[in-house]
């Protein structure tokens, strides 16, 4: 079939998942489990997504390190981590569902490091807490070395390609398609190898396309960390929540910006200073280096801007492993080695790593129930479920993050969201039926790739890609105020205008990746905008979202979420679910460590 000058083929699933990571590969495992026909579509081989590069492990109440550990201490370090904006509903069903999940993937071969009695290994992870925060210091991280999303995200493939699941490797998801009446119907993608474009009709989409930390100069995640998925909802007037709380990871390699996980610090690590002071303790007393991550990233910064900063700069502190022993490193932080002496030419094991805060995460997303089911809301303020649409991993916002995610709760977002999405689709979706697309349908969805193909002449990606993640970084950071985003805010606007005449050169079908960073960059500049304005209406501090003009945490006006609708940059508010089901709700209190 033809539209304009595009040809396309067309394809037909039960249902299509948008990314090949861990949430969608747990979702479509659960799906082709049940005998639907299950179509992932990712635009790298499942076994090179993001979830490859998370490190220090998966954090749930598994009981090794601890007999007695439990998950409503989870909860409470979770809720507490999240600075109170976590939904509670959202965060019990993570915690109390975590150990079985975990369990299942033990059974499905992942290789987890071992105790000497044959339990899974756990190691001690930032903001844990034992009784409620009065019992001291918690060991709850499951590991495998420092591997554990690579292991994860094998053991997850192999198990799909088992369970029969059809991949489209190496397929960009362009945008959904809705018909006529407004209901989800299916998908327009193309093979990124040979140009063929195609449309593929389905049921139900799963959106699992990981975050965006590429919106900022300084990251830690992959290049294709792009935020697809966001971009489709924002393209459909659907909003994304929270997306000013962005997670500045601690320890990113100086200069590099590779993660030097939080398992550095959970196995003995500790930050120091120009002076060689071991500085955290007199920050954060109790919990010293394992203060939750955005506190320690704040650290850093006040390190540095008092001119204790490292290096000719003075713009980066030390991170100091040698004093636990080459064994130790060598047997538990192989790749952090590895990682340092590659990139900074540091061995670990003789000289401290040079870190500094990082983007690494992005709590924000698309917002959605403990199904998965994306959420979206009316004029007055009321909640309704996109029937047909679902979004589960980093790319969504159940809310068990909120203001600031925990270490080793990302992996675990993924697996028990991932598998509820997943059951959900399985029990809902032999009720629905097939819905007929239309041409104009198609072609609304084809639209951005029709146009970039006809340009002419015009401003090119990668320059209006770098003119934005300069903003980001400068403007949007680890400290903000009123007057800095403003100002940042009226650069994005002009990069938003040039980027109306932005130019496709290369006009080719086979491997054009010029034309896959041109709709990605769409896209990231879609979450720049979100976080930029949503950033500048919270009047408060309160987890990753530090401002210098309103640096109190203010529960009585800001204690709910933020949404953001691309029309007219409008932001809304979403109240909180503090209620959880089995436990009493955790009440907001000063968030100390």
């Amino acid at each position: 079939m033809k539209l304009g000058n595009i040809e396309f083929t067309e394809q037909q699933f039960d249902v299509v998942i948008i990314g090949g990571g861990g949430s969608g590969l747990r979702a479509s495992l659960e799906i082709s489990k049940s005998g639907l026909n299950v179509g992932v579509v990712s635009k790298v081989f499942p076994t090179r997504s993001h979830t490859v590069a998370a490190q220090g492990g998966i954090t749930c109440a598994i009981a090794s390190a601890d007999p007695n550990d439990d998950w409503r201490w989870h909860m409470f370090d979770t809720v507490k981590g999240s600075d109170y904006i976590g939904d509670q509903d959202a965060i019990e069903y993570m915690c109390s569902e975590g150990p079985e999940t975990v369990f299942e993937l033990e059974h499905m071969g992942l290789p987890f490091s071992r105790f000497e009695n044959g339990r899974i290994y756990q190691r001690p992870f930032g903001g844990q807490s034992k009784e409620y925060g009065e019992g001291g210091q918690a060991a709850r991280t499951c590991a495998a070395a420092d591997r554990t999303g690579h292991a994860l995200l094998h053991t997850l493939y192999q198990a799909n390609l088992k369970a029969g699941t059809n991949f489209l490797n190496e397929w960009f998801a362009v945008d959904i398609i809705k018909n006529d009446s407004g209901v989800v119907s299916g998908i327009s993608c193309f093979d990124m190898e040979t140009g063929e474009v195609s449309i593929i009709k389905c049921n139900a989409i799963v959106l699992a396309t990981g975050g965006a930390g590429q919106v900022y100069e300084q990251n830690t995640t992959s290049l294709i960390c792009t935020g697809d998925g966001l971009g489709m909802v924002l393209r459909k007037d659907l909003p994304l929540q929270d997306m000013e709380m962005w997670q500045f990871h601690p320890t990113g390699l100086y200069g590099n910006g590779s993660l030097m996980t939080e398992g550095c610090r959970g196995e003995g690590g500790y930050l120091v200073n120009s002076e060689g002071k071991r500085f955290m303790p007199d920050y954060a007393p109790k919990a010293k280096d394992l203060a939750s991550r955005d506190v320690v990233s704040r650290c850093i910064v006040q390190e540095i801007l008092a001119g204790r900063g490292c290096g000719d700069k003075k713009d980066h502190v030390l991170l100091k492993i040698d004093h636990l022993g080459s064994e130790a490193i060598i047997k538990k932080l192989p790749e952090i080695r590895e990682i340092s002496m590659t990139f900074a030419n540091v061995d670990p094991i003789e000289n401290p790593i040079p870190v500094v805060p990082t983007c690494h995460y992005m709590m924000g997303g698309i917002p959605t129930n403990i199904n998965g089911q994306v959420i979206t809301q009316d004029s007055n303020g009321n909640d309704s479920i996109v029937n047909g649409l679902y979004s589960i991993g980093e790319a969504a916002n159940v809310s068990v993050h909120g203001a600031n995610r925990l270490g080793g709760n990302s992996l675990l977002d993924l697996v028990v969201f991932g598998r509820a999405a997943g059951k959900h689709i399985n029990e809902e979706l032999p009720e629905q039926s097939s819905s007929e697309v239309s041409n104009t349908n198609i072609e609304e969805s084809l639209e951005t790739l029709i146009r970039i193909q006809e340009t002419k002449k015009g401003e090119s990606v990668f320059s209006l890609r770098s003119d934005m993640q300069n903003v980001m970084q400068n403007y949007f950071g680890v400290y903000r105020n009123e007057d800095l985003m403003k100002e940042g805010i009226k650069k994005l606007e002009d990069i938003t205008e040039r980027t109306k005449k932005i130019h496709l050169n290369d006009k080719s079908g086979q491997f054009n990746s010029e034309k896959v960073e041109v709709l990605e960059y769409l896209n990231l500049l879609d979450i720049a905008n979100a976080t930029a304005y949503s950033a500048l209406e919270r009047k408060e501090s309160r987890g990753a979202h530090a401002r210098e003009d309103f640096p109190e945490r203010d529960d009585e006006n800001w204690l709910c979420h933020s949404l953001f609708f691309k029309d007219k940059n409008k932001v809304s508010k979403r109240a909180v679910n503090l209620k959880p089901k089995t436990v009493e709700t955790f009440k907001p209190k000063p968030r100390v460590y």
